[in-house]
């Protein structure tokens, strides 16, 4: 059984990360990049959401494909006769890339995340049940920077992005990172899922569920920050909130203060009024007709799309 590679292309560096979310905190409006919702605890964590009743996302993207696999394969196919890598982008537990490898059939499988270190159980499982896939495991920071070292991606790869994860980018960032990928999969196609526009009585329960698991991974970033900064923050004083944002087309997650509350870190002190809030993530919706422009504008030809027949969420195949 061939024996996976692993390349750590970004460094993990606390010190770093640290100066970042300070510089969250100060800022007149406190915000935080979503990725400091996943440490360990955030990442099992939001595992469960996607278990939870009013997470539909999961669901309808599983029922989309399950529908219609053999139909996307085929245009990969189409497009691609031998696929010579399927490049998988947060790629996590690899779960939902190994529902593929049966009929795109990859010659190399290529499972990115922020530390290798987290993929190689994922992909030592995969080996063993795909030995005829030669896999890699990739650690980098792609939300900042999709650009691979020359040589490392064959030409006529399909990058795979599914989860709605384009959601958590803005508009300009989400262009910014399709681009990138169609540059570096060297003349091949993207597979992306998309969370679609719809009431806000189905959106805003994804994100504040009754169960509270998701005011749970919100305020874990809490004690995610503690440890990183040497903060004080008490979860205790932070409510979770989540609203859709209409005119920006977004879910917002935000923690706000149920009291005056003074958070202290070396070197430095925050003041939260009760009721201020500190942004923790945003998660946008696309219509069909925005998500197929934003696609277009990054390059591609050609788009095909599958989707739910309400629709709720998307599939995109962009190529060309």
């Amino acid at each position: 059984m061939p024996t996976p590679r692993y390349l750590q292309l970004h460094q993990p560096d606390d010190v770093v990360l640290a100066r970042e979310a300070a510089r969250g905190l100060m800022r007149p409006i406190a915000s935080l990049s979503p990725k400091f919702l996943y440490d360990p605890l955030g990442s099992r964590l939001f595992e469960a959401i996607t278990e939870l009743e009013e997470y539909y996302l999961t669901r309808i993207e599983a029922a989309i494909v399950a529908q219609a696999r053999t139909d996307i394969a085929n245009a990969v196919h189409a497009l691609m006769p031998e696929l010579s890598a399927l490049v998988d982008l947060g790629a996590g537990n690899c779960a939902k890339a190994q529902g593929w490898f049966e009929v795109l059939a990859p010659r190399q499988y290529m499972a990115v995340d922020i530390s290798v270190n987290f993929l190689q159980g994922a992909l030592k499982a995969c080996a063993r049940r795909h030995p005829e896939i030669d896999m890699t495991g990739i650690g980098m920071d792609f939300s900042s920077d999709l650009r691979f070292p020359n040589d490392l991606l064959p030409t006529q790869s399909l990058f795979f992005f599914p989860g709605s994860s384009i959601g958590n980018f803005s508009p300009e960032e989400a262009l910014r990172l399709i681009r990138q990928a169609r540059e570096a999969s060297h003349g091949g196609a993207l597979l992306i899922g998309v969370d679609l526009v719809k009431p806000d009585e189905v959106l805003v329960p994804a994100y504040d569920d009754v169960l509270g698991v998701t005011a749970a991974f919100n305020r874990n970033l809490l004690l995610h920050l503690n440890r990183l900064l040497g903060a004080d923050f008490d979860p205790r004083d932070w409510l979770h909130v989540a609203l859709y944002a209409h005119r920006h087309a977004r879910i917002e997650m935000h923690l706000q203060a149920r009291r005056p509350v003074t958070v202290r870190w070396p070197g430095q002190v925050r003041h939260f009024e009760s009721g201020e809030r500190i942004h923790t993530e945003n998660s946008y919706k696309w219509t069909l007709e925005g998500f197929d422009a934003l696609l277009r504008s990054a390059g591609y030809a050609q788009v095909k799309c599958w989707t739910d027949e309400r629709p709720w969420f998307a599939v995109f195949l962009a190529s060309g």
